[in-house]
């Protein structure tokens, strides 16, 4: 989907240390059922011998240590809150009664009270046992997009991503990115990165996943009357420029959002829920959100 710029407001400060860590490193791939351990932060080796600056082509990244926070999402001491950490206000307070057993529960977030932007089922779980818990249940559809001008956009497509429960966000181009639109989000989603839009394509082919392109230039079929495959990437393009000529070659299958107003193009943020929700509509159990797992 071809975008243009969105200079939204500012939110409060970015927390600090936001380069991603590797899990899995030898593999670089998802194993659902399995829980993401802490893993490392900036500099400390990982599985694979890496660090978290080390990034190759198609390695994994899992949010969960983009900052250097504590487990759960709680800041480190001195470290600045991130966007859902601010206040009181949000969440339940220190838990009532004796404590349960489950070993899913973190004694720390009993003891203080659970302030995450979690949805009730996971009220004082720790962060790892949530993750296990979404791993044996995503969804076969992964998102791509990319970020070769520094995209603001990623950050509300992984926050997107993590509640239609994605199995991965791929991020091609540059690593970096802003994780302020992921509201800490990136914590629960598996993100791997690719350097160039080749390695996203090889491993699709390697999955046998189906890449769509969202865009809305000349061939797209319209989103509204298309099938989507039920294992594939939705891949989309970055602010200003969308899709680079390579993702519009390799995709199978490239699809439009239908618009009726002036404007000739769609936030890539706001094009990437829109595709997901499309794909749930047509393929998710509907009684399996959060109220009936």
């Amino acid at each position: 989907m071809r975008v243009l710029a969105d200079d939204g407001p500012a939110g409060p400060p970015a927390r600090r240390g936001s380069i991603p860590a590797v899990t899995d490193g030898t593999t670089g791939r998802a194993t659902p059922g399995r829980p993401t351990d802490g893993g490392p932060t900036d500099g400390e080796p990982t599985p694979g011998g890496l660090t978290a600056g080390e990034l190759t082509d198609g390695d994994r990244v899992d949010g969960e240590c983009a900052g250097s926070g504590l487990p759960g999402g709680r800041p480190a001491e001195g470290e600045v809150p991130g966007p859902t950490e601010w206040g009181g206000s949000v969440g339940v307070g220190p838990w009532p009664g004796p404590w349960p057993t489950d070993p899913r529960y973190d004694p720390e977030l009993l003891a203080e009270g659970d302030r995450r932007n979690v949805v009730d089922r996971y009220r004082y779980w720790r962060l790892e046992a949530v993750v296990a818990d979404l791993d044996r249940r995503r969804h076969p559809f992964h998102v791509a997009i990319e970020n070769f001008e520094h995209d603001l956009n990623i950050g509300t497509v992984v926050r997107t991503a993590n509640a239609f429960l994605a199995a991965e966000v791929h991020v091609v181009g540059r690593r970096r990115w802003n994780r302020r639109g992921a509201m800490v989000t990136d914590r629960y989603q598996h993100l791997r990165h690719h350097p160039e839009v080749t390695g996203l394509l090889d491993f699709a082919a390697a999955e046998e996943l189906t890449v769509v392109a969202v865009d809305n230039g000349p061939g797209a079929v319209p989103l509204e009357t298309a099938s989507l495959p039920r294992s594939c990437v939705l891949l989309f393009g970055q602010e200003g420029p969308g899709l680079t000529p390579a993702a519009r070659q390799g995709a199978a299958l490239t699809v439009s959002i239908s618009q009726f107003g002036s404007t000739r193009s769609l936030n890539a943020g706001v094009a990437a829920g829109i595709a997901m929700h499309a794909w749930v509509r047509e393929h998710a159990n509907l009684n399996a959100a959060p109220g009936s797992i």
